[in-house]
């Protein structure tokens, strides 16, 4: 599994990318009650049990220690390691489209989101910074290059998190800037929705790959990229 860099280069890693046997990483009708639209909580149900997810998403220090250990866990904890940003696509951030007509939405994750970094988050709408606890969300409307280039300056020297959705990490693949991608496969079947893996046809080319099955019933598929 993915370890911090040891030098001073900054890596492009992408984690967690749950998606179905047909392909997809997130459903159709996606609203604020349904953020992974009609794939419910389907995608994330071997996410939810981890340590790494009740300690985060828990409200008390209770929650701290929590949740249980082993494969998936192993997983999910290392998309924190050494990282200094994140960029997302809009739709991670939230449904809405168009003009922001409304700048009270502030995100799915409440005054404390789970970041504790800067956030590019990329719109072609861009919208004043968002400062909520340690974490400031900057709306920039920028090429994947761009993008990547300035939240490599905000990370100070570490890493970069690529967080989403699947129409971003495509964009990002294509233009050849990804080094790790984890990519869960889900046992279920969705039919619709928004694809991962639509043009990325040779990807494997690019990346050394290594699969890792769990007893959740997932499998976690690694792709580490090849030397340029």
């Amino acid at each position: 599994m993915v370890s911090a860099s040891v030098d001073a280069v900054t890596r492009l890693r992408a984690h967690n990318l749950a998606v179905s046997l047909d392909g997809f990483a997130t459903g159709d009708d996606r609203t604020l009650e349904a953020p992974f639209g009609h794939a419910g909580q389907r995608l994330m149900t071997w996410f939810f049990p981890t340590r790494t997810f009740v300690s985060m998403s828990g409200h008390d220090s209770e929650a701290v220690g929590q949740g249980e250990t082993g494969v998936d866990d192993d997983f999910a904890a290392a998309t924190n390691d050494n990282i200094g940003a994140e960029i997302m696509g809009r739709g991670k951030f939230g449904p809405q489209t168009g003009p922001w007509e409304d700048e009270s939405w502030q995100g799915w994750w409440g005054d404390e989101p789970p970041f504790h970094s800067p956030v590019v988050v990329l719109t072609h709408y861009p919208r004043p910074d968002l400062v909520l606890g340690e974490t400031t969300f900057h709306f920039r409307d920028a090429t994947p290059q761009a993008a990547l280039d300035f939240a490599t300056d905000l990370a100070g020297g570490r890493d970069v998190r690529l967080g989403g959705g699947p129409t971003v990490v495509r964009e990002f693949l294509d233009a050849d800037l990804v080094d790790y991608l984890h990519v869960v496969i889900s046992p279920i079947l969705l039919g619709r929705g928004v694809r991962l893996w639509d043009g990325q046809e040779g990807l494997e080319e690019r990346f050394d790959t290594r699969t890792t099955a769990s007893p959740s019933g997932v499998t976690h598929l690694e792709f580490t990229r090849k030397p340029r």
